[in-house]
């Protein structure tokens, strides 16, 4: 009985934490360049149940044999396991700004353990001097007229340097050259993933390695990707699907509730009524 409690609790608690990852990607359908979490749940380890069992021998002294009985398997419950955002590359949502860019993926190369593509990151010196990456390209001119995201960490460029240009009077080409006048001032510098699962999730879109700088993506054969100016790359969110995945999580959870609810009443009467003494 005690058993179901725990089996129960465990699918409950993982319910829980999947509503809470879809609903942080419900909340960010519309923040550029975010990419949407997915869950894997996986179950504890199963038991397999035996009962004693004593088998008389048939002899003068009536000897008995404590042997198992196999009773079968028995579930100890689940557990999300882990949570690994999805690098598929959102729309495009054009804004007209010249500080905008959108990073288009082209052929990437397919990781030979894991089988799946790598994916490309704009480089950004981060407030330590360490760098990070993000797909959101919604850049801004600092005052001192360096390229800077949001949070005011420095756009890189294939050199690892940051960017400073006049004013926002710029173009950025297809390649990621950009120009000031007739002037080329720099070129946008851009990370190559091999294995995008691997990175550490920083918050506000931003990812950093764990293993040291990633190598720059000019550098890499067989990577490709272009550039768009006055464009923003969306969220990859399919709202429709994950509002189906939260009904389902809600559903499951509720399921597990009231089984939780049915092994309560019959501990209840077990302590009110079967163990009543006359």
């Amino acid at each position: 009985m005690f058993r179901g409690f725990y089996t129960v609790g465990s699918g409950m608690i993982a319910q829980q934490r999947r509503t809470e990852m879809l609903a942080n990607n419900m909340a960010n359908a519309n923040t550029s360049g975010f990419k949407a979490e997915q869950s894997s749940i996986r179950s504890f380890p199963e038991m397999f149940m035996s009962s004693l069992n004593a088998t008389r021998i048939p002899t003068e002294k009536g000897l008995h044999m404590t042997g198992l009985l196999p009773v079968g398997e028995l579930s100890t419950g689940v557990y999300m396991q882990e949570t690994m955002p999805l690098f598929v590359q959102g729309s495009l949502r054009e804004t007209g700004l010249t500080t905008d860019v959108a990073l288009l993926e082209g052929n990437l190369p397919v990781d030979e353990e894991t089988g799946t593509p790598g994916a490309v990151f704009f480089r950004l010196e981060s407030d330590n001097g360490n760098e990070v990456y993000t797909k959101n390209g919604n850049f801004t001119l600092d005052p001192q007229g360096y390229l800077t995201n949001p949070m005011g960490y420095y756009v890189l460029d294939t050199n690892g340097n940051r960017i400073q240009l006049q004013n926002d009077d710029f173009r950025i080409t297809a390649d990621g050259v950009v120009m000031e006048g007739e002037g080329a001032v720099a070129t946008l510098g851009v990370s190559f993933a091999a294995q995008p699962a691997t990175l550490l999730k920083q918050g506000n879109g931003l990812f950093a390695s764990s293993t040291g700088n990633l190598p720059e993506a000019q550098g890499v054969a067989g990577v490709g990707y272009s550039f768009q100016q006055g464009y923003l790359e969306g969220s990859n969110v399919d709202s429709a699907k994950t509002m189906t995945d939260m009904l389902a999580a809600y559903r499951a959870f509720e399921a597990n509730q009231k089984i939780l609810q049915a092994y309560d009443r019959s501990m209840e009467k077990a302590v009110n009524e079967i163990g009543r003494v006359n």
